[in-house]
């Protein structure tokens, strides 16, 4: 095993990675192992659907399947090792079928197909320890010594670049929205990665091309949030409890949201949403619900404390999945990329045990005080006011915008960003995304010019939403983005954050402000060219960096 792929992975005078029998994330090192050789088997896939794609051919359903295994190894998302057996199978047939495309595809342009080695040629073993014997070929650190660290570390940042991309794109492809534009772009990353590029400037360009590709995987989100649930709108959101029945969903995935919406209407059962599914409350479709009661808990670090608490059953739809407790652990559902070894999963979005698990289980016994926040500041609620934005800022009443977003986690240093935001001064707007939102948005952070100082945008993937409310208003003042009175302050954990970190940079977002370590696949060496080459800066001291945004903007 070998791992270091998200923010708190083990880091010593040594060096960092997880290395021993299990991750800091509670991955064992035999399902670590088997992520690393179905990863390898795609990008054999990828090899032979690039080649088949220029002469024409294409296989969709190879495709969706792609995005769906980079999917199940992101951090927190799968942890069950005979389901990535059983993908690696999967993905051993898919290649097969696909090399038959491709070979097909040249003999009808009448072209010789290339004999393909590495990922293309590598056959899995049938059986579990087969497998594991085979993953040295398929680690992230094969022929470090060879390449060197600062390649390898490259290698990594377009590989966790690529899981972030088919994480966004696969959320948008169940329900409904996909773009060719997003297949050739994985098919590509795949197709250098199997190929073993040695060489930092291809690197560099396909991680940038990479961040291209998810501004499209995030593009097509959006669109299919909004055309399944509607345009999001300020919605007050209770955040305490009320009495009765009740069912907790956790993860990002809407469309498994409102499934269980439905398997719970009318039966006397609240649910609630937890984590990166706040946003969804701001969505019409959605909050129609009325039993749609109001978000339980924070952010994904604390749920084990949260989900032994809470008094009826959890759906995990997505990251960010921890080790269950045994306080909850029979009361807790998986579904679509999600697994934990014993864990009941939910195939087909077929949520009726939920329902009958929640009748059966106490609920809240009374209600709570009531508490709310305020959500839905998406970009056509922002732009909807933008001539009051504009005029705000040239009168003065607002100095400056902090976009203060992304994961949260457990590591020292996460408080950075809610002293940030606390300290930001009274004349400037905090918008916040993602679920490192929950360090302050119970605050009360007050108006400016009519608006709320605090503009909750979703979750992490409605960067995009930050992204377009930014080009219009530059567009406005008619300057670049980068000359816009804005700071983006950014908290990444896992590979969706390295995904938008990645489109920033393919975008020409400069100064971006990112911690709260940087991350441990990027060398020195690395690191100086994304300062220098792209102008990220670490995160300091909160006060010192909010003076330091502000007299940048002067």
């Amino acid at each position: 095993m070998f791992c270091y792929q998200c923010e708190q992975t083990y880091r010593s005078d040594e060096g960092a990675g997880c290395a021993g029998s299990k991750g800091m994330c509670g991955k064992d090192a035999a399902t670590s192992d088997l992520q690393d050789v179905l990863l390898h088997v795609c990008e054999g896939i990828g090899q032979y659907l690039h080649r088949a794609r220029a002469l024409g051919a294409t296989d969709v359903q190879a495709d969706r399947f792609v995005l769906y295994a980079f999917f199940t190894t992101l951090t927190n998302v799968n942890f069950n090792a005979s389901k990535f057996v059983l993908l690696i199978q999967q993905a051993g047939e898919i290649k097969k079928r696909v090399q038959a495309l491709y070979e097909a595809a040249a003999a009808s342009a009448g072209k010789a197909p290339e004999a393909l080695a590495g990922a293309a040629a590598f056959i899995p073993a049938a059986e579990l320890d087969g497998l594991l014997t085979q993953a040295a070929v398929a680690s992230v650190k094969k022929d470090a010594v060879v390449l060197g660290a600062d390649v390898v570390g490259l290698r990594s940042l377009v590989l966790y670049g690529l899981k972030g991309v088919c994480a966004y794109a696969h959320h948008a492809e169940v329900l409904g929205e996909e773009r060719d534009a997003i297949y050739e772009a994985v098919e590509h990353a795949l197709d250098l990665l199997a190929g073993g590029s040695e060489e930092i400037g291809p690197l560099l360009e396909e991680a940038l091309a990479l961040g291209r590709a998810n501004f499209l995987a995030m593009e097509a989100l959006d669109a299919a949030n909004t055309g399944n649930f509607g345009t999001p709108e300020p919605t007050r959101v209770r955040v305490t409890p009320r009495k009765g029945k009740a069912v907790l969903v956790s993860g990002h995935d809407m469309k498994d949201l409102c499934a269980i919406l439905e398997a719970t209407k009318d039966k006397g059962i609240d649910v609630y949403t937890h984590g990166e599914l706040l946003p969804a409350h701001s969505y019409p479709k959605l909050k129609a619900y009325p039993h749609l009661a109001g978000n339980y808990g924070g952010a994904w670090q604390d749920q084990q404390r949260e989900f032994a608490e809470f008094p009826g059953p959890i759906v995990m739809t997505s990251n960010c999945l921890i080790e269950p407790q045994p306080r909850y652990r029979g009361r807790i559902f998986t579904a679509g990329p999600v697994g934990w070894p014993g864990i009941r999963h939910i195939e087909n979005g077929d949520f009726s045990i939920v329902a009958q698990a929640a009748a059966a289980l106490p609920g809240f016994a009374e209600d709570a005080a009531e508490e709310t926040v305020t959500i839905g500041f998406g970009r056509d609620t922002v732009l909807g006011v933008a001539d009051k934005v504009i005029e705000a800022v040239k009168a003065g009443a607002i100095r400056h915008f902090f976009l203060v977003g992304g994961c949260d986690g457990a590591a020292p240093g996460r408080n950075y960003y809610t002293d940030f935001a606390e300290h930001a001064p009274q004349d400037t707007v905090v918008l916040t995304l993602g679920c490192g939102k929950y360090r302050f948005n119970r605050y009360d952070f007050g108006t400016i010019g009519g608006l709320p100082r605090l503009l909750d945008m979703g979750q992490c993937n409605d960067a995009y939403s930050a992204l377009v409310v930014a080009t219009k208003l530059a567009e406005a003042f008619g300057v670049g983005v980068n000359e816009l009175p804005l700071s983006l302050i950014v908290s990444w954990f896992e590979q969706k954050a390295a995904a938008v970190l990645l489109t920033l940079l393919a975008l020409g977002v400069r100064n971006v402000r990112l911690g709260p370590t940087l991350p441990a696949f990027l060398t020195p060496a690395l690191i100086d060219v994304l300062v220098e080459k792209f102008g990220v800066l670490p995160i300091t001291d909160a006060k010192a960096d909010i003076e330091a945004s502000l007299a940048r903007a002067a």
